[in-house]
């Protein structure tokens, strides 16, 4: 497939295109969205006069904290991606490509998270003078906590240290619920007049919100356990991992591990085994992490909750997809390529694919594929990767492209792509 053949369509009019821009994609929008209507909750405020009740504002900031929490339960993603690939694909195509932006509701906990942030801080300008001594230390230990994790998020500051942000949002995040809790209880003892303590929680709205964000917490790792694995270094480049367990998990989901419970976690499509329990995950080096797995494989992983539904399973609502992928982006293409629920064509763009991956994984894609389009980067040099995916979805007749590769690259695949109107989904990092 030559690129240089290839001639781009136009790109569509100005005002059509402007929100298909990186920086007006769906999650950004939400999170603009979440933060309008606190703004509301504003206004109202100041009219009505309840922004100086400690505890009126103490459940607006939970409200908002809960969103931002339950939008990243496992359960709900999950329950959120088989509705969506439930849907007809005989539905119109620009109502099925918005249902397919539904990975991107991680824009209401980005959006949920600030706002109860917000909040909190005026929780604790309100407090002062308004509450015990007691109380208000744990205020400011919890804003200062806040914060700190709000600071420690920016994708800038997550891109550059990523392993601070992890311990801040992971160890900030435990903290913070027993003190939400700590504060709960105080709070109630010095408001409940002449009821018991018990009545005064029970009584009071923002401890059942409590109760609901606590339990959404704590699930994923009441489920935490320790798994044997088998890993295969075809190359210095790559680890295949393999697991054997019972069941056999969603094509398409990722699962979280980790070497030691309380350090680095990360993230790794799964690939079911045909016929087999378990799941196989492909490591690729890049990063410390990643390269001591690779030079130092461990015998066992942890992993927490449930494997989760992808980005990828939201393409499942279209009638046939062109998958372009770059080097290790072919673990969660190749799930759903074995699962086979919808008609695909694959562009796979790596280094010399046998000599990095293996003759085994190769040949397993190339069954599943036969027609599939392997670019070697060491044979070819890299190509134009929006030309690359143009030219498979025009050949094909296909309705939406998904684009599995880094940042850069994906979102200049996925922008170049619909600002031209054609259906384009890709990885945000969002979190």
């Amino acid at each position: 497939m030559n690129t240089l053949e290839v001639v781009l369509p136009a790109p569509d009019p100005l005002v059509k295109r402007v929100w298909k821009h990186p920086r007006l994609m769906p999650s950004h929008r939400l999170t603009a969205g979440v933060l309008a209507i606190n703004c509301t909750v504003l206004g109202w405020g100041l009219f009505d006069g309840f922004l100086g009740n400690v505890e009126q504002l103490a459940l607006i900031a939970q409200v908002n904290f809960a969103v931002g929490i339950l939008v990243r339960q496992q359960y709900l993603v999950n329950l959120l991606s088989r509705l969506v690939m439930r849907a007809p694909r005989s539905w119109p195509l620009r109502l099925r490509w918005a249902l397919a932006k539904g990975y991107h509701l991680g824009g209401l906990h980005v959006g949920g998270s600030i706002a109860g942030t917000l909040w909190f801080l005026a929780l604790v300008v309100v407090a002062v003078g308004d509450v015990g001594s007691d109380l208000m230390a744990v205020y400011c230990v919890q804003a200062a906590l806040l914060i700190g994790i709000v600071v420690t998020a920016r994708p800038s500051m997550r891109a550059k240290r990523h392993d601070l942000f992890e311990r801040v949002h992971r160890f900030g995040g435990w903290g913070l619920s027993a003190l939400f809790w700590t504060g709960a209880v105080l709070l109630a003892e010095e408001r409940r007049g002449g009821a018991s303590l018990l009545a005064a929680l029970a009584g009071t709205p923002t401890v059942w919100v409590l109760v609901l964000t606590t339990l959404s917490s704590a699930l994923p790792w009441l489920m935490l356990r320790r798994v044997p694995i088998d890993v295969v270094r075809p190359s210095s480049h790559v680890a295949l991992v393999r697991t054997t367990g019972r069941g056999t998990p969603l094509a398409g989901s990722t699962r979280s591990v980790a070497r030691h419970p309380l350090k680095q976690w990360h993230s790794f499509a799964v690939i079911p085994t045909p016929g087999k329990q378990g799941f196989r995950m492909a490591v690729s080096r890049a990063g410390d992490w990643t390269g001591d797995f690779i030079d130092n494989p461990p015998s066992h992983l942890w992993v927490r909750g449930v494997p989760t539904a992808g980005m990828a399973n939201y393409g499942t609502i279209f009638n046939r997809v062109v998958y372009i992928v770059t080097g290790s982006g072919i673990g969660p293409v190749l799930a759903h390529i074995l699962a086979n629920r919808t008609p695909a064509t694959l562009v796979w763009v790596t280094r010399d694919p046998v000599k990095t991956y293996g003759r085994p994984l190769v040949d397993e894609i190339r069954t599943a594929q036969p027609n599939a389009h392997i670019w070697d980067t060491d044979a070819h040099g890299k190509p134009d990767m929006v030309k690359l995916a143009y030219a498979a979805y025009h050949s094909t007749n296909a309705e939406a492209v998904i684009c599995v590769s880094n940042k850069k690259v994906t979102w200049s695949v996925v922008h170049g792509l619909e600002q031209r109107g054609i259906p384009a989904l890709g990885p945000i990092w969002d979190s």
